[in-house]
């Protein structure tokens, strides 16, 4: 069993400027929102990941000439108590792990 490091970079950029504003395409800030996900507390979307997504087992899905590829799936419990199914991408590169993204979890249990 594979567990990624808690202190991965987690990009600002990547949660202000991607998941959680509205996008014309592949949004996931709707679905972030249900959950009290806002880019006003972004802060909070980090934190979460954190300590509830990375304190998962990982998946090694691929190694690239990049690095290697893990995924995580884990329940994500928002600050309003919403729990959403999510799938998060994270890479290893020369020892360092980024997050990279995450997607609701459409092959989780119901």
């Amino acid at each position: 069993m594979v567990f990624l490091p808690q202190d991965a970079l987690i990009a600002e950029a990547k949660l202000t400027q991607y998941l959680l504003v509205p996008l014309p395409k592949d949004d996931k800030s709707k679905f972030l929102a249900q959950a009290g996900y806002t880019l006003d507390k972004w802060e909070q979307l980090e934190q979460d990941l954190r300590t509830q997504v990375l304190t998962q087992p990982a998946d090694l899905i691929e190694t690239t000439r990049y690095g290697e590829k893990y995924a995580i799936r884990a329940c994500l419990q928002g600050v309003n108590g919403v729990e959403l199914d999510i799938l998060t991408i994270w890479m290893v590169v020369n020892g360092v792990t980024k997050f990279v993204t995450l997607v609701p979890d459409k092959g989780a249990n119901p």
